[in-house]
């Protein structure tokens, strides 16, 4: 046989992919799931994003870009920035990658040596653990919960800090939560681990809020390292294309790196999200994000009736991460049998970290108000 690194032992799969392999296993034998277990928009890209990418193809588009992408892509994006934040960001300073994953699997690896702690919330996205494992770095979950609406506070870093910690990850909406962070504790985290270390805030569920435009922790320092996507609220997730945002220190090794791991993001995908950016696609995208406003304001009181406690509103991404310790002790089981019994399917907490996961679930509000009232209707008929 042949042997795996032994860094393979540490990186877990998705654990709902099991359940989501089920769910299509159920589904070709005639079975009818609701999925409410995937992180990803139900809606398809928006047509002229599509268009773009076919006259990208017609035009001949098909050959590399520079490493750090599409120079016209790098301008609209500070131009984005310019236009919904009121922030100037210099286009050189931006990083085109295949995805958000390769911008935060970039940045951890010149910033991680072996050995090193990379600290972030527990409950939080996998991947981010996994990354630091490749490195052959050390995750280091920092419990949190609904007290400090699940994300770190400076006290919790402080608590948490030592000589091997080298890096802070922070996401603001948060994927399982969808909390949000303020400027203000942005500021108040920076400021204490600046001298030390180095900050990641991942932003790819910003234009997903719905108090407000989220604020880009970008605001508080050109020395912080900002991760976004054409994913989520741009739609464009088989498209393969995220950004990073750097301080211009880091850009050169960014380059080097990326021309190694990827040489480039898709060539097709980036002329097409130059035209994400324009006014018509913008007021689509806008209209799904009241649609999904109007999937989180049914399905939160929906949740909490049916006994799932579910302490702070999240104010952005599709999620509610709820708490199923009424119903369960074992959140994996919990979720297995409802997909197996009632044909909804959702995420068992374990896939988000060690912090109490066998008593949470995550639910994604990305399918249609129909399909959530009917998942309600059978969730409840489930519970009894």
């Amino acid at each position: 046989m042949t042997r795996s690194a032994e860094r393979m032992a540490r990186i877990q799969p998705f654990h709902v992919m099991a359940l989501l392999a089920r769910a299509r296993e159920l589904e070709a034998a005639g079975r009818s799931v609701i999925h409410m277990e995937i992180g990803e928009p139900d809606f398809v890209t928006p047509q002229p994003v599509i268009d773009a990418g076919i006259a990208a193809l017609r035009q001949g588009h098909t050959h590399y870009t520079p490493a750090v992408g599409l120079t016209a892509l790098r301008e609209r994006i500070a131009g984005f920035y310019r236009e919904r934040y009121r922030l100037t960001v210099e286009p050189e300073r931006i990083v085109i990658t295949p995805g958000a994953s390769a911008a935060l699997q970039l940045v951890l690896s010149i910033l991680v040596n072996p050995g090193d702690r990379v600290l972030m919330a527990d409950p939080g996205y996998p991947c981010n653990r996994n990354f630091v494992y490749l490195l052959n770095g050390e995750p280091h979950g920092i419990p949190v919960d609904a007290t400090t609406a699940y994300q770190p506070t400076p006290e919790q870093v402080q608590a948490h800090w030592d000589g091997k910690v080298t890096v802070l990850m922070l996401a603001s909406p948060s994927n399982p939560t969808g909390t949000l962070l303020g400027l203000q504790d942005i500021r108040r985290l920076f400021a204490m681990v600046r001298e030390q270390g180095s900050l990641i805030v991942d932003e790819i569920y910003h234009g997903l809020t719905y108090a407000g435009d989220a604020q880009t922790a970008l605001a508080v320092s050109d020395e912080i390292f900002v991760i976004n996507s054409f994913s989520k609220y741009f739609g464009m997730t088989g498209w393969r294309l995220g950004w990073l945002v750097a301080p211009a220190s880091s850009v050169a090794d960014l380059d080097k790196l990326a021309q190694n791991l990827f040489l480039a993001a898709p060539t097709p995908a980036q002329h097409a999200a130059l035209a994400a950016f324009e006014p018509d696609n913008i007021a689509i995208l806008e209209a799904r994000r009241e649609e999904f406003r109007a999937r989180r304001d049914y399905l939160l009181p929906a949740l909490r009736e049916s006994g799932f406690d579910i302490p702070v509103t999240p104010e952005g991404a599709f999620y509610l991460y709820a708490d199923c310790s009424r119903f369960t002790d074992d959140s994996f089981t919990f979720a297995t049998r409802l997909l197996e019994e009632a044909g909804v399917a959702i995420t068992p907490g374990i896939d988000f970290g060690s912090h109490r996961p066998e008593r949470h679930v995550r639910f994604a509000y990305t399918t249609s108000l129909e399909n959530l009232e009917e998942g309600v209707r059978r969730l409840r008929e489930f519970l009894g």
